[in-house]
């Protein structure tokens, strides 16, 4: 029960806290460009089953592979990719969580 609670918490609240802290004047256009980076779980169409609640994404699917993991780093530290690049990282950090709490 806590566990989907604390992911899609992650996953909503914390691109919020960031666009309302550090993007005040666009917060609303960060926290969308944030959240719409769960587009990578298309990547999740990629695997069989589709969905396995005991699976952890993270270096299953292509998408939340390290070196995934790695060029999205890179992106928040890109002031042009920042916004994509964190929302790519809350993504990733709301996943590990996922799987820590399996």
């Amino acid at each position: 029960m806590l566990q989907p609670i604390v992911h899609y918490g992650i996953h909503f609240l914390l691109p919020l806290i960031v666009a309302l802290l550090f993007f005040k004047t666009n917060w609303k256009l960060a926290y969308l460009i944030m959240l719409s980076t769960f587009l990578i779980d298309l990547d999740h169409l990629l695997a069989t089953p589709l969905f396995d609640p005991n699976r952890c994404s993270i270096n299953f699917h292509p998408l939340h592979s390290y070196y995934a993991i790695g060029v999205y780093m890179v992106l928040a530290l890109i002031k042009k990719t920042r916004l994509i690049g964190l929302g790519l990282v809350i993504h990733i950090i709301a996943d590990q969580v996922d799987c820590w709490m399996m």
